[in-house]
């Protein structure tokens, strides 16, 4: 007798057959409400996830609770303001915590009420609005085009004028910036260990910096300083004047940290001393690859410019543009 017949003429082993067979269904419904819970728990999730709406931004950030987003959707089906326009009104929240809700909900760093703090020459930060402020995007937008129609992934620019007072300083220091905003891990360098100023505009201990990794006397990781409240920013700052800056920027090491720091950092702008003076310039530009030349306005002479464009060409560096400083 095969076990099937055995199965069907025997009625307790048939009996048996059917518990388990009504097991083995509960088992299946089991695992399936199993599975349906977790899909709907992972869809909560994911529409948490998902919502940036500024009510759910404000409770979030423990600004708001559930009962004061039921009492601002009804004042709001009312009157028809915005969301955030009303809470204000209401008197839930402050105008700050509303630009803070606001900046997380568009990811807008500079749009965060503390950066009102920084200094005032980081305008991309302080005024982001300001004209000025528009113009450092726009730079950052055919900078970006230009890398891209050539195919460039080296993204590494000095940034040069020929004389003192012209600006150079404040352009890599709010372009910097304007990069890292993007989203892209961008690294600033101060270069010019003569008459440094990053340290100042970024309000930060120049101790150690770029003349202390070049002379061995620091590591180039101890060096770098995170400004995370800028976005992907860190900064370089040119450390303890040397007595030698232009025989340490000529160095090998030099170029060696350079390429370290190419595959860290999406972006690479290093500020300079003023070109004429001295050939620190001319040196960086040439280890960089390419060079952003600064004139400005009713300032700097024709040319001083047309011959540090020239010096440039014959030291290997490519001029990526030219930018008129006009504020």
């Amino acid at each position: 007798m095969s076990v099937s017949e055995r199965i069907f003429k025997d009625p307790a082993v048939l009996q048996d057959a059917r518990k388990d067979t009504a097991v083995l269904q509960d088992a299946r419904k089991e695992t399936t409400a199993v599975v349906q819970d977790a899909r709907k728990d992972a869809g909560v999730l994911q529409d948490a996830r998902t919502d940036r709406r500024i009510g759910a931004i404000l409770v979030e950030q423990m600004k708001l609770t559930s009962e004061h987003v039921a009492q601002v959707l009804d004042a709001q089906r009312a009157t028809g303001s915005r969301f955030g326009d009303m809470a204000v009104q209401l008197g839930l929240i402050s105008a700050d915590d509303l630009r803070r809700a606001i900046a997380d909900q568009y990811d807008l760093p500079y749009l965060r009420p503390e950066n009102r703090d920084v200094n005032s020459e980081l305008v991309v930060t302080s005024q982001p609005f300001h004209p000025c402020a528009e113009q450092m995007r726009a730079l950052r937008s055919q900078l970006l085009i230009r890398w891209a129609n050539g195919g460039i992934r080296a993204r590494m620019l000095a940034i040069v004028s020929p004389g003192r007072h012209e600006g150079r300083s404040y352009l890599a220091a709010n372009l910097a910036v304007s990069f890292a905003q993007l989203g892209e891990p961008t690294l600033l360098i101060d270069a010019d260990m003569r008459r440094p100023r990053q340290g100042r505009i970024f309000e930060v201990d120049e101790g150690v910096g770029l003349s202390a990794a070049l002379s061995g006397r620091a590591t180039l990781r101890s060096a770098v300083v995170p400004l995370p409240r800028f976005g992907r920013l860190s900064l370089l700052p040119a450390g303890a004047r040397p007595p030698n800056p232009l025989e340490l920027l000529s160095r090998d090491s030099f170029a060696i940290l350079l390429h370290e720091l190419q595959r860290e950092y999406q972006v690479v702008l290093i500020d300079t001393p003023a070109a004429e003076p001295c050939a620190d310039a001319q040196t960086v530009a040439f280890r960089a690859g390419g060079a952003l030349v600064l004139a400005r306005k009713d300032y700097t002479n024709l040319k001083a410019t047309s011959r540090l464009i020239r010096a440039l060409g014959d030291a290997g560096a490519s001029v990526a543009g030219t930018v008129l400083n006009s504020f």
